[in-house]
C-alpha cells in the first residue's frame, strides 16, 4: 500500500513529474518496499506506538520527495557516505523525535488530575538545589542550568554564551551530574 502511495504522488504532482522527466526515472517499487521496512524497524527500535507507523513512515517519504531525486532512492540503504543517505537518516530522525515529543504531550490529559506537590516538599527541595549549586558548581554552570530552566533550548543558551551546542550540552550534563552524585551521597 505505501509502494502505490508513494508511486501515486511521484505521479500526480506536476512539480514531481517534471524533476523524473528531467533525472529519467522514479524510484523502484522494491527501493520503496525497502525503505519502507527500514522505517518501520527504526519506529519499532525507538518504540513509538504501532498504529503511528505508517505515518511516519509517510512523513519520511514526503521529505525524501521534497529532497532527494527519486532515482537515486534505491542507493539510499546501500551507500552510507552519500548526501541522499544524510537526508534520509535526517528524516528518519526529524519524524522519529516530533514523535516521540507529540507523544509525551498527548499524555497530559484533562481527565486526569494533576498531581500537585505539597508546597513546603517542593520550596524545600527548590531550597536544596540552590545550596547545593552554590556550593558546587560555577557561577557559569548555575547560568546554564538557570536558563534551561527558564526554557532556553541548548541552541538558543549556545547563541547567548558564544559558543557551541555541543559544549552547552557538555556542560549542562557535568552539572546535572554533579548535583545528582551530591544528593545520592
Amino acid at each position: 500500500m505505501m509502494v502505490a502511495v508513494v508511486l501515486g504522488a511521484l505521479a500526480t504532482t506536476s512539480a514531481n513529474r517534471a524533476t523524473a522527466a528531467a533525472t529519467g526515472g522514479t524510484p523502484s517499487a522494491k527501493a520503496v518496499t525497502d525503505i519502507s521496512k527500514y522505517c518501520q524497524t527504526c519506529w519499532r527500535n525507538a518504540r513509538l506506538p504501532a498504529d503511528r507507523w505508517q505515518d511516519c513512515t509517510q512523513e519520511v517519504f514526503v521529505r525524501l520527495l521534497e529532497r532527494v531525486e527519486a532515482d537515486k532512492w534505491g542507493r539510499l540503504l546501500v551507500d552510507d557516505e552519500s548526501l541522499e543517505r544524510r537526508e534520509f537518516i535526517r528524516a528518519i530522525d526529524a519524524v522519529k523525535k516530533r514523535t516521540q515529543r507529540a507523544r509525551k504531550f498527548t499524555n497530559l490529559t484533562p481527565d486526569v488530575p494533576e498531581r500537585r506537590p505539597v508546597a513546603n516538599t517542593l520550596k524545600d527541595d527548590r531550597d536544596a538545589v540552590t545550596k547545593a549549586s552554590a556550593e558546587l558548581l560555577s557561577p557559569r554552570q548555575r547560568r546554564l542550568l538557570d536558563l534551561t530552566a527558564d526554557g532556553w533550548t541548548v541552541p538558543e543558551i549556545a547563541d547567548e554564551l558564544g559558543t557551541t551546542p555541543e559544549r552547552i550540552s557538555d556542560e549542562k550534563y557535568k552539572a546535572v551530574k554533579k548535583l545528582q552524585h551530591y544528593f545520592q551521597a
